[in-house]
């Protein structure tokens, strides 16, 4: 008698089994923990991978920038529109927590490294706290839907006293291309590319020959004279047609001011670093350098005759600067022989800095490859009217006073 109750109610839990397996896959069942909706596996959350500084660190460069590196499970990349100064915050010590301003906070272009660059240079000796935020509101990457960095992701490192190994703080300027301090920029030939912002104190029509993606932003371009700008054009007013009111602007002006002082105060801080040797006799053709400090004993430098090789030693971090007090002269003499700077063995383009005191001419006949962000007191030239030749520029030309003239040149901006 059991026996025939119990094979009587396998029926009955059978149909039960089933009706609820069609009822899940018809989308009526919660998702699964595991498996997630409609069988699918569903994605971990992303993580931060490593961070730069590292958690703990200590005798950090005052001129550092704090990056996060994220892992994504998803295989895509994290999304650009939740990485910014709201979600990535570095605070110093104190009950009070002070907040250490940006000057940008943006992902590079893999999408998986986050990078925080101060608006001013850490302090020695403290203590600061990088975020990320996690939950609703903090970073997500490019899935459908969005994975999230489950809760907030903080470390915390010390800033040291700076050394002559250090970066030096860019600040706001760090965004441009060129920089044509209190005088303009101009533009000549078609395949002028600055892959970055340019900018000047002066008016808007103190910019000749380029153009950005903003409407009608055009500044006086001709048909033999146009220059691609990739990021913004900022000026003092006015603007520079009609169909382009968001530029030359009281706004644009503003940050054109706080690039210009952002970039002096890195001049300044060039300067004031310890001088160093003069290898090639003010000429680095055909040299091989290792990080440091380089200073022009007769106050200026040049490359001609070879090419300048930069040798980081697997130090990825390996900083150079070159100081001088009057001209930097790449390639020539004269309108020919165009030279380069090559890097090698982990060498990075934003850890190259030109100090030149007066005016920096660059392969004047066309080609070759410059490296590395110039400040000057006077302005710089690339290329000359009539050549076709691309001047590639891996970094920034930041004049403080006189105008910056590009003759078919690509600038690419450095990830900070």
């Amino acid at each position: 008698m059991n026996k025939l109750k119990i094979y009587s109610r396998r029926p009955a839990w059978f149909m039960t089994f089933m009706l609820g397996a069609l009822v899940a896959g018809c989308g009526g069942a919660e998702k699964d923990p595991i498996l997630g909706a409609d069988g699918v596996a569903a994605l971990p959350p992303i993580s931060v991978q490593s961070t730069d500084p590292a958690a703990a660190a200590v005798g950090v460069c005052p001129g550092a920038t704090i990056s996060a590196t994220f892992s994504v499970p998803s295989g895509l990349k994290m999304d650009p529109a939740t990485v910014n100064a709201m979600t990535f915050t570095v605070t110093g010590p104190g009950p009070s927590f002070t907040p250490v301003t940006a000057a940008s906070v943006a992902l590079d272009t893999t999408g998986l490294i986050a990078t925080f660059v101060p608006q001013t240079a850490l302090s020695a000796g403290v203590t600061y706290t990088a975020t990320i935020l996690g939950g609703a509101n903090g970073v997500k990457d490019l899935a459908v839907p969005a994975q999230t960095l489950v809760s907030d992701y903080t470390w915390s490192f010390t800033a040291g006293p700076a050394t002559a190994n250090c970066p030096v703080v860019l600040g706001s300027a760090s965004t441009f291309g060129t920089f044509g301090g209190s005088a303009g920029m101009t533009n000549q030939g078609v395949l002028t590319v600055v892959k970055g912002d340019i900018g000047t104190t002066a008016v808007s029509t103190a910019v000749t020959g380029f153009h950005d993606a903003g409407p009608q932003c055009i500044y006086t371009e001709t048909a033999l004279n146009i220059g691609a700008v990739t990021g913004k054009i900022y000026t003092a007013p006015p603007p520079p047609t009609v169909g382009c009111p968001t530029e030359g602007t009281a706004a644009t002006f503003a940050i054109a001011q706080q690039a210009r002082a952002d970039a002096l105060t890195a001049y300044n801080a060039l300067v004031a670093k310890p001088a160093g040797p003069d290898p090639g006799a003010g000429n680095l053709a055909n040299l091989v350098l290792t990080p440091g400090v380089y200073t022009a004993a007769a106050g200026s430098f040049m490359i001609q005759g070879g090419d300048l090789t930069l040798d980081a030693q697997g130090n990825a971090n390996a900083v150079w600067v070159f100081q001088m007090a009057t001209t930097l002269t790449v390639g020539g003499p004269g309108t020919a022989f165009p030279q380069s700077v090559i890097l090698v063995n982990g060498a990075q383009a934003k850890n190259v800095y030109w100090q030149v005191g007066s005016a920096a001419t660059i392969n004047a006949a066309g080609g070759g490859t410059m490296v590395g962000t110039i400040i000057s007191q006077a302005g710089a030239a690339f290329s000359t009217p009539g050549n076709t030749t691309i001047v590639t520029l891996n970094g920034r030309v930041l004049s403080l006073g006189a105008s910056v003239t590009l003759v078919d040149t690509v600038v690419n901006v450095p990830a900070p």
